[in-house]
């Protein structure tokens, strides 16, 4: 499948997400197979959470681990429904800024509506693609993602461009899902999967070394934690011989949050 389709396929599933179709439970019209909560965290106690915002997409907390000062400008990349950039603001203060990114306009008018509930005036929404982010060059001081940018597909041009936006001496915090070993055939050709962030993710080292090659420096993972998937939720999408060998493997699925510095 060619890029343009799976971009088509993540605002599409987003977009059902964003209008209350909520994937995977309570049968509704639009259930499939991936839940896409299954990688969330608890947002609760963090200061500035909005429940309204909070659909569970993410697979970590970026904005515990990514030094946002008071009077930062940030950007959220993927802001879904807010969740992210109402935490980052409390951070920022009223001095700040924060700008959220989203590609699917669903999740824009919801963050928007969000956003009039808070009457922050240093929060904005934009739409547009992280592989050509509409921002000018070097605005940010910090940009911050969870789990997005297993969903971009040309992760080289997603690096480029968050080094190309963030001020020198800026640095990001992202959670996202990445892989160690092979995923079997049937994980990785999925469409339905890629929405749901598995088949897009990619080899650990293999998203290090993208990270790096874009002329960031100082990476270190600053939190690690292993994904695991139902067998039933598998069992769409490999057979149970596959399902066997994966599990007997030493391939896993894992979530990580990454900092580094431009």
């Amino acid at each position: 499948m060619n890029p343009q389709d799976l971009k088509l396929i993540v605002q599409d599933k987003y977009g059902q997400i964003a209008e209350g179709q909520k994937s995977c439970c309570g049968g509704d019209s639009c259930c499939s197979s991936v839940d896409y909560t299954v990688f969330s965290e608890d947002y609760s106690s963090q200061q500035g959470y909005n429940k309204d915002a909070d659909f569970g997409l993410g697979c970590g907390l970026p904005t515990e681990f990514a030094k946002i000062k008071e009077g930062d400008h940030v950007l959220d990349l993927g802001s879904g429904a807010g969740n992210d950039c109402f935490v980052a603001r409390t951070q920022t203060g009223d001095s700040g800024k924060v700008t959220g990114l989203d590609f699917t306009e669903a999740m824009i008018s919801k963050a928007d509506e969000n956003l009039e509930k808070t009457g922050f005036k240093n929060i904005e929404f934009v739409q547009g693609d992280i592989e050509q982010i509409p921002l000018p060059d070097t605005s940010f001081d910090v940009v911050i993602s969870n789990c997005v940018l297993n969903l971009v597909p040309d992760k080289q041009k997603a690096f480029a461009e968050i080094f190309r936006v963030l001020k020198p001496g800026g640095h990001f915090s992202i959670s996202d899902v990445v892989i160690v070993g092979d995923l079997p055939k049937g994980l990785k050709k999925d469409a339905e999967m890629y929405a749901g962030c598995i088949s897009g993710a990619i080899n650990k080292d293999e998203y290090i070394s993208i990270v790096r090659s874009q002329g960031f420096s100082g990476i270190i993972v600053q939190k690690e934690k292993e994904i695991v998937l139902s067998d039933e939720v598998l069992l769409n999408h490999i057979s149970a011989d596959e399902l066997e060998s994966f599990k007997q493997s030493a391939c896993g699925i894992f979530s990580i949050t990454l900092y580094t510095e431009r």
